[in-house]
């Protein structure tokens, strides 16, 4: 297995033999197709992180992941939502499918 990309929390694997993706969430190995790491990056870019920094919106602080149909399941926290965030975009660039942000210059 090739290492795609790399978090502090996360790390992105690619088996090209199996045509497949690990994700390893630190306690947990998800094995995952194309189409189920394109679901994970619109359920990660749908959480609204302002709601973590609002008692009224999430007074605990955490976050429910559900991936794979249902068949795992995650509590994260805020730390590791904004890390899965910026996981996620830097992940679909390393692998060709995303365009990194670009700097305006005038």
């Amino acid at each position: 297995m090739n290492v795609i990309y790399q978090s502090t929390y996360y790390t992105l694997y690619q088996s090209v033999k199996e045509r497949s993706f690990y994700v390893d969430f630190g306690q947990k190995m998800v094995r995952m197709s194309l189409c189920q790491l394109l679901s994970l990056r619109y359920k990660v870019m749908s959480i609204p992180i302002e709601s973590h920094f609002d008692g009224d919106l999430n007074e605990h602080g955490f976050e429910v992941l559900l991936l794979c149909n249902k068949e795992h399941l995650f509590v994260l926290n805020t730390y590791e939502i904004l890390d899965l965030k910026q996981f996620v975009e830097q992940s679909f660039v390393a692998l060709g499918l995303s365009v990194g942000a670009e700097t305006a210059s005038v």
